[in-house]
Order: C-alpha cells, then sequence, then structure tokens
C-alpha cells in the first residue's frame, strides 16, 4: 500500500496541512507519543496576523526588524499576505477566536509588534484551542506512539518513511512526505518545549545531505518559571507584558530600560539577554510583577497562567513571579524553498518550527510560529496537489537498516548534552566554549549509542558549527570572546 501523504507530527502544521488534504486522499499523520504532546497544545500567546491589506507592509516590516534583516523577504512577504486566507479558512471552519464586547474580533499587542494584532482563544489557551479543533476535525488517520527513525531518501525523491511502533519497525511508503515535526527543544538542559521535541528529523536530514539553514538561531524566550523538577519549564506568555507585566530585580527596580528603550516590549533576544547579563552582574534574582492588573482581569484574560501558577503556591495577581530565560524556539531548521519543499527534493515538504522558511530570520517576531504552521502548511498541501508526483517503490534501492533506538550509555550521555548545550550554545556564547562542545559532541557521535540520540547529536553539531561559523553577534546568535 502507498500512502498520497505521510505526515510527520500532530502539531498546527501538521493538523492543519491534514485539513487541506482532500478527504478522498490515502494520509497517514504520524505521532510520537499523544497528539497533545507538542508545543502547538501548550502555545499560550497567541496567532499573528495582518488585520487587514493595509496592515500587510507594517505586518511585514515588524517581522523583519525583529528578525534582525536575515529573513527571506519573500517568505515574509507570503507569510503575511496569506495569513489573511489563512485566518479566514479556519473561522470559516468553525473557529472561534475571542471577541471584544463590540463581537469583533479581539486584536491584542505583544512585544516588537507596532500595533494590536496578535488573535488568542481562550485568553491563555490559543495553542490548546487550535490543536484541539484541528485534531477533532481531522479526516485523516493518526498512528500515535510511533517514531520516524528514517527517511526513504534517493536522489531528489523522498519515498517514505521507517517508522517503529514499540518493537514493530515497518517501511511507509508515500507520494509525499511532510515534516512537520517540531523543533529542538529537548537537546537544552532548560525550555519551554514537550519532551517529544527533540530535532530527531533535522538529524536524519543531516544525516541525508539535506541542508539545515540558521541553525545557530534559537530564540530563548525571557519569562520562564524555572523552579520546577521537570524538563518542561511553566512558560510565562509574552502576552502579559503586551498587557502590562513589568520585569523587575529583588527591589523592585525595572532595569530593562537599560538595555533597551521599549523595556518590557524589547524583542525576545534583547530581553533574555538582559535578565541574563542583569542577573549575572548584580546577583539579583529576576521577577515578573503583574501589580498593574486587577484580579478580575487577570482571571478571565489569562485564565490557565492564573491556575498554574495557583498550584504552584502563586496568588496572582497579587505576588510577583521569580523568571529566568529558557530555549523556546528553533528560527533555524531544515532548509526549505517559497513552495515549502525541503531544497533540493521534489516531493519532501517541511513546515512549522521544523522549517527554515526564512520568516523569521535572526529572532522570531512573537506569535508569528502558529501563523507560520498555519500558512505554510496550505502552501506545502496546494503545492504538492498542482505537482502530483508518483513515486515508484520498486525504484528505492537503497538498504534499509533495522536500528535500535536506545543503548545503556544514552540517558547519561543525553543529560551531559541538555548541560553542554546549554553551558555553550545557549544566550551568550563564547568560541571557546563553541568548540569545546562540539569536540564533546563529536566524541560522543563515536560511542556505541542508540538511533535516537545519534540523530540528536547530529543536531545538535549542526547547531555548534553554524554558531562557530557566524563569527559576529547577530540576532538570538550573541557571541562574546
Amino acid at each position: 500500500m502507498i500512502y498520497d501523504y505521510i505526515i510527520i507530527g500532530t502539531g498546527v502544521a501538521g493538523l492543519s496541512a491534514a485539513s487541506y488534504i482532500p478527504e478522498n486522499k490515502k494520509v497517514l499523520l504520524v505521532c510520537k507519543k499523544v497528539p497533545w504532546e507538542c508545543n502547538t497544545f501548550w502555545a499560550q500567546g497567541g496567532v499573528a496576523t495582518a488585520v487587514n491589506e493595509n496592515d500587510i507592509p507594517m505586518h511585514i516590516k515588524d517581522t523583519i526588524e525583529a528578525g534582525a534583516m536575515l529573513n527571506d523577504i519573500e517568505a515574509v512577504t507570503k507569510l503575511s499576505k496569506i495569513s489573511l486566507e489563512t485566518i479566514h479558512d479556519l473561522i470559516e471552519k468553525g473557529f472561534e477566536f475571542d471577541k471584544n464586547e463590540a463581537g469583533e474580533l479581539a486584536f491584542t499587542k505583544e512585544a516588537a509588534h507596532s500595533r494590536s494584532r496578535i488573535l488568542h482563544a481562550d485568553g491563555d489557551a490559543t495553542g490548546r484551542m487550535l490543536h484541539i479543533f484541528l485534531l477533532g476535525t481531522c479526516p485523516h488517520e493518526v498512528v500515535t506512539d510511533s517514531v520516524v527513525i528514517d527517511l526513504l531518501v534517493q536522489d531528489d525523491l523522498c519515498y517514505g518513511a521507517v517508522i517503529r511502533s514499540g518493537e514493530k519497525q515497518r517501511v511507509v511508503y508515500a507520494h509525499n512526505t511532510i515534516i512537520a515535526s517540531g523543533g529542538i527543544g529537548s537537546i537544552y538542559k532548560y525550555h519551554t518545549n514537550s519532551t517529544t521535541v527533540s530535532g530527531d528529523i533535522q538529524g536524519i536530514c543531516s544525516e541525508k545531505g539535506l541542508a539545515l539553514k540558521d541553525m545557530e538561531m534559537m530564540q530563548f524566550h525571557p519569562t520562564v518559571f524555572t523552579y520546577t523538577d521537570f524538563a518542561r519549564k511553566p512558560l510565562l506568555s509574552e502576552a502579559l507584558r503586551g498587557e502590562g507585566a513589568e520585569i523587575e530585580d529583588e527591589d523592585g527596580r525595572r532595569f530593562l530600560f537599560d538595555y533597551h528603550c521599549d523595556g518590557e516590549l524589547a524583542p525576545r533576544d534583547v530581553v533574555s539577554r538582559a535578565i541574563f547579563d542583569y542577573a549575572l552582574k548584580t546577583g539579583s534574582q529576576v521577577y515578573l510583577s503583574f501589580k498593574n492588573f486587577k484580579k478580575d482581569f487577570f482571571k478571565k484574560r489569562f485564565p490557565n497562567i492564573y491556575k498554574n501558577l495557583k498550584e504552584l503556591g502563586f496568588e496572582l495577581p497579587f505576588e510577583r513571579v521569580p523568571i529566568s530565560p529558557a530555549f523556546h524556539y528553533a528560527m533555524g531548521g531544515i532548509e526549505t524553498t517559497l513552495d515549502a519543499k525541503v531544497k533540493g527534493m521534489k516531493n519532501l515538504y517541511a513546515i512549522g518550527e521544523a522549517a527554515c522558511s526564512g520568516v523569521h530570520g535572526a529572532n522570531r517576531l512573537a506569535s508569528n510560529s502558529l501563523l507560520e504552521g498555519l500558512v505554510f502548511s496550505k502552501i506545502a498541501v496546494m503545492d504538492s496537489l498542482n505537482n502530483d508526483i508518483k513515486i515508484d517503490p520498486t525504484q528505492y534501492n537503497s538498504l534499509i537498516k533495522h536500528y535500535i533506538l536506545q543503548k545503556p550509555a544514552d540517558k547519561a550521555i543525553k543529560n551531559e548534552l541538555r548541560e553542554l548545550m546549554w553551558t555553550h550554545a545557549a544566550i551568550v556564547r563564547t568560541h571557546s566554549g563553541l568548540e569545546y562542545a562540539l569536540t564533546k559532541v563529536n566524541e560522543y557521535l563515536t560511542q556505541d549509542i542508540g538511533r535516537l540520540l545519534y540523530l540528536r547529536l547530529l543536531t545538535a553539531k549542526a547547531i555548534l558549527e553554524a554558531a562557530l561559523n557566524r563569527k559576529e553577534s547577530l540576532g538570538a546568535h550573541y557571541i562574546k570572546d
């Protein structure tokens, strides 16, 4: 049996792609664990969009300025122009964004946006509501607890994927393969990502010689509550600062204005580095204060943050919360063309955080991530339907290996890798630190390790090599000699 599509990942990009594929097509969505173990489910802030045709130039401008001009202008233009129709598509399918008292879409503002253009749902649960909606309306087959461990790439065609479910390994052939597997969060010690997000497919692409781009551009969210035992740390949405939350030191001083004229609303990379630098220089704990909020408004606008922090012992908005930056989002990823194809391939696509479409440049503009998943999933599916490429499995003649996913040494090396990346390839980097980390990763790659750790190490290696190749600071890449 040959599928028309394999979609790797069931976050916003993968599920949105599925929603655009006709129901008469045979589609398989592959989910690593359970569908809600993805970054989309945890996304709080919202979906950025051009408010109207007149706002497109400013949305483009804001995106490029936040991205330190490293963006692909054509990709950003596509993102903004198509945002209007993808939001319309969602609403037509039945998704409900929050509305204001007049019954109109309630646009809010976040850092580095020149105007209010963020749509949200259920206050601070936009990702969760969007994920539940897309999953609930998905007409195609979804398999859970299934890990893609190889892609069947030969010349400029992808013939499908090798999938492991428990101890069972199987080959699935498809005319089109769409990578929507997310970013690389679990490579870092402190992160906001689902633990399933660990850069496996980026590692496969590296192994196959497919291009990765801007891998040094890793974004660290400035406001994360890190004092938990879990690997994934609770995120305190940027929308909080958009609505009036303030960052302060132990004495209540708003020190961010020492670093940027926009204070709390400066781009994420600036805010993260400012917190890192200030805490290092002064030894002060940094806090997020909610003193500008009334309780009723806070509970209505941020119900999930209120509930989650209450369970951790905080009574908001009356208490401030200690914060620290943590890894959040990969601007870099699998290099794609403007039609969402993996560079050099005919029927292999990459969308969402797994891809480097060029829209984010050196620093993602707040809430452009869900939008990118929506826009480029539509672009990928429309392109595949227009091209209608058919593969012949009998033409694939490369060796299909049987892999051991995990080996005894893996756990210790995985933990060392996370510490290594946090210490040497995070918010502030040095050439010597990056070189040390790269040497260690190359050593790990020579050891007797399982397939999943091997792929994770290849992705880490790509990040370190890209960071070393960019000699000067730019956006999220801050290198200090």
